[in-house]
């Protein structure tokens, strides 16, 4: 059989639709049956085989998706109809088992499938006319698996429930009792997110049965013969554990929560196991589901949200709803945080990408750290245990498959936050390690993040700060961020944003880089039009009421001018504009606010940033322009508060070298 799985895989090298022949559409259903002697050594071979023959199909016809299904449906359909209409147990077994993997590998054409005329007929059929343990098992696997989607579940009869109620109760087979909870627990969960045009959805399972779902559910996790059905316990658990009474029922069972990552391998399968990934993938979900905050909504969704539980106003669904949303508020969730840390949660994101790596696996943990590093206690747990090396794994992976002229997958960007926060409040070498490559690699994601169209201002907020933490590390990082596609435009964009953090995040960036990187200090002191431009935005950005924000500009500023065209610029502006040195005077001698007696204290740091500039641009003054500058600095109060400063020393809120530079300053250009 491995030989011919071999000759399918051949035939699917190439870019054309693949033309298999009725005896390979028979051996590749026939290597799924579960009753096979060699099904363990053959199921992966035959996932890989089954899995190529879809890709081939989706690839061929990637501008129409439908098309696609249609042609991996009909190349199974009829075989699957004629072995479930049989009554020996082997083909009908072999039809179902073929189809439950189906549903795993292309879940669109074995919905076609399963919701072709008379198929659920048939496996329920199989029920009354041939009752075998092995035919049950597979029926309540595949019941389970396609209870998943929403065209599935409209093909469920009372009797499909009836019979997966039943042997969810089963105490004599765990592995029927797990596959019939499951589908129920699908059921349940389908159909109460699946709305109608008359209001709330009229449920399969009604939600006073989620305990008893969960009961099940936890106790098979819990019983010593749990492997033989952990995978679709987990995958159980995972939809159970959207709903908060549960995230608080298995935070709050240490046990359990170990129980659940000791499935998760100490090391990579030597053989790949589609079982294993669905149970790793499941295990990671569930902990996703526990630590999830709620999203932050804006004003605008508030009020409709408002709205929405208003119109439901009195009814049982709104009641149980508001006595279980306090559940999920950030207290709650922190402290579900705290217990799965406690438990031992951040090695299995490690294992987890080693065992099983994907893409669904990827997202799930880089959503899962963004939760846990929300709190800064949680960041150095998170760092020493390789948080940020496992997000750097699922980044570079996430970054390399962008495609020309496309997006990082917006499903990334939580991964990309994580890092971020990361980098925000440790140091570089702390994160990256002390490898410089690594960190000229996360450039780029933090670069994506900050310019994504599907980014929040928190996300543009945190990615910003992270690079300003990188790009004070070295001037050969400051330089390869000014490099990065459309980030600078970006952040001077942000310069401007009214969100008072943002801008303010943005404007010490750019200090980093001015201060960091030569092209990009060049680029705001050439003397041209566009350099004056910026340098206008940073005079003004120097007299906000946000002071960390006037200190990031004017410190700009000061770097700036050490170069004689930069002065020279800011003079013109002065004579052009006359607000310049207004701007200076106020940082060296505040005005006093209205209704106050005291005048106010100066800041240290803006005083030593307005003599430093005041110093470097009359050293640059031209001296057919001196007479004007002059009035400029006398009708400004400058020079005022340049005199203040020397007659008050240090009480002015300035060092020695701050004073004995403003008295040079009177002595060189107002005395000469």
């Amino acid at each position: 059989m491995d030989q011919q799985l071999n000759e399918i895989l051949r035939k699917l090298k190439g870019d054309k639709e693949p033309a298999l022949l009725p005896d390979e559409i028979n051996n590749l259903v026939g290597a799924f049956l579960s009753t096979r002697e060699d099904i363990t050594a053959l199921r992966p071979r035959a996932y890989v085989c089954l899995s190529a023959l879809c890709q081939a199909f989706r690839n061929s016809n990637k501008s129409n998706a439908d098309a696609a299904t249609r042609s991996i449906a009909n190349i199974f359909q009829s075989k699957l109809n004629d072995l479930l209409s049989e009554t020996m147990e082997q083909p009908l077994l072999n039809g179902l088992d073929f189809l439950t993997a189906l549903f795993q590998v292309d879940s669109s054409a074995a919905t076609v499938i399963f919701s072709g005329e008379g198929v659920v007929e048939n496996v329920m059929d199989t029920i009354d006319l041939t009752p075998s343990q092995n035919l049950c098992h597979a029926i309540a696997r595949l019941l389970g698996q396609a209870a998943g989607y929403n065209a599935c579940r409209a093909t469920f009869t009372p009797q499909i429930t009836r019979w997966l109620e039943l042997n969810s109760q089963r105490e004599d087979d765990v592995v029927l009792r797990g596959s019939s909870t499951l589908a129920l627990v699908k059921l349940s969960k389908g159909s109460a997110s699946q709305g109608t045009a008359g209001g709330e959805p009229e449920p399969v399972v009604h939600e006073q049965d989620i305990q008893h779902l969960t009961d099940v559910t936890i106790g098979i996790l819990s019983s010593s013969d749990k492997a033989p059905n952990a995978v679709d316990a987990i995958e159980g658990l995972a939809y159970l554990s959207t709903d908060p009474v549960v995230k608080e029922r298995v935070a709050n069972n240490q046990t359990l929560l170990r129980t659940l990552f000791s499935l998760v391998p100490k090391q990579k399968p030597s053989v790949p196991d589609a079982t294993n990934s669905t149970t790793i993938y499941g295990v990671v979900t569930v902990i996703q589901n526990i630590v999830a905050f709620k999203p932050h909504l804006t004003e605008e969704q508030k009020h409709i949200e408002k709205l929405k539980q208003m119109s439901k106003a009195g009814t049982k669904s709104s009641q149980t709803a508001s006595g279980s949303s306090t559940l999920d508020d950030d207290a709650h969730v922190k402290s579900r945080i705290r217990k799965v840390l406690e438990a031992g949660v951040l090695p299995i994101f490690p294992r987890a990408m080693v065992s099983a790596d994907s893409s669904g696996i990827r997202i799930a943990v880089g959503s899962c750290l963004l939760s846990i590093v929300e709190e800064k206690e949680n960041r150095g747990k998170v760092l020493q245990a390789g948080g940020a090396k496992v997000l750097q794994g699922i980044l570079k992976t996430a970054v390399s498959n962008i495609q020309p002229k496309g997006d990082l997958d917006p499903q990334y960007l939580p991964s990309v936050q994580a890092l971020a926060k990361l980098a925000i409040t440790a140091s570089p070498v702390q994160v990256f390690g002390p490898d410089v490559g690594a960190m000229y690699d996360m450039i780029r994601p933090f670069s994506i993040l900050l310019q994504h169209p599907s980014s929040n201002l928190l996300q543009r907020f945190e990615a910003i700060m992270a690079l300003t933490n990188l790009s004070s590390h070295s001037a050969e990082l400051a330089s390869r961020v000014v490099k990065a596609d459309g980030l600078v435009h970006k952040i001077e964009t942000l310069m401007l944003e009214d969100h008072v953090l943002v801008r303010r995040a943005a404007t010490e960036l750019v200090c980093n880089l001015i201060a960091g990187s030569d092209t990009f200090f060049e680029s705001y002191g050439d003397g041209s039009p566009r350099a004056t431009s910026k340098l206008h935005i940073l005079l003004a950005l120097s007299d906000v009421d946000d002071l960390p924000t006037r200190l990031a500009a004017s410190g700009a500023i000061a770097t700036l001018t050490t170069l004689p065209s930069a002065c020279h610029s800011l003079i013109d502006l002065q004579l052009d504009r006359h607000k310049m040195f207004t701007i200076l005077a106020q940082m060296i001698a505040p005005p006093q606010q209205e209704g106050s007696n005291t005048p106010p204290e100066p800041n240290s740091g803006l005083v030593q940033r307005a003599v430093f500039c005041v110093d470097n641009i009359f050293k640059h003054v031209p001296s057919e322009k001196k007479t004007q500058v002059i009035k400029e600095a006398n009708d400004s109060q400058l020079l005022q508060a340049l005199t203040t400063l020397v007659k008050n020393g240090n009480s002015a809120g300035a060092n020695p070298q701050i004073i004995a530079q403003a008295v040079n300053t009177l002595k060189t250009f107002f005395v000469s």
